[in-house]
């Protein structure tokens, strides 16, 4: 069966059908909702041993360990993409005037790469000084 039958003339033009990016948004959001499980449960758990009772330089300590500070650097991106991800959903769904979401679509992807560079370079940097 052809699939452009169903697809009246002034939809063809308009260009109106799928965007056929929503399998790779949807696979994209579980995987990073996947990953952030492990990290999440070992940075709380971390933060409950390490943190508690512990000073500044007890935590620059504990980052400056490679497996930690690749661990909050994987912790950090998959947080920020699954973030920006699920407040994308939202925006296209609850925002109705085209200029408003775009801008705002703008913004959640601005800030969430702001706050991810932000968060890198905080652990690169008690890392290697």
């Amino acid at each position: 069966m052809e699939t452009g039958r169903l697809r009246s003339p002034l939809s063809k033009v308009r260009g109106l059908g799928s965007a056929k990016d929503g399998t790779e948004h949807w696979w994209l959001q579980r995987l990073t909702a996947l990953t952030l499980i492990p990290l999440a449960l070992w940075f709380v758990y971390s933060m409950m041993w390490v943190a508690v009772g512990a000073d500044s330089e007890a935590l620059q300590q504990w980052i400056k360990s490679p497996f930690v500070a690749i661990a909050l650097v994987i912790l950090f991106i998959a947080l920020s993409v699954h973030a920006r991800l699920g407040l994308q959903v939202v925006i296209e769904d609850y925002v109705h005037h085209h200029g408003r979401r775009i801008g705002l679509l703008i913004l959640n992807k601005l800030v969430m790469f702001f706050l991810m560079v932000i968060s890198i370079i905080a652990v690169l940097k008690i890392h290697l000084i």
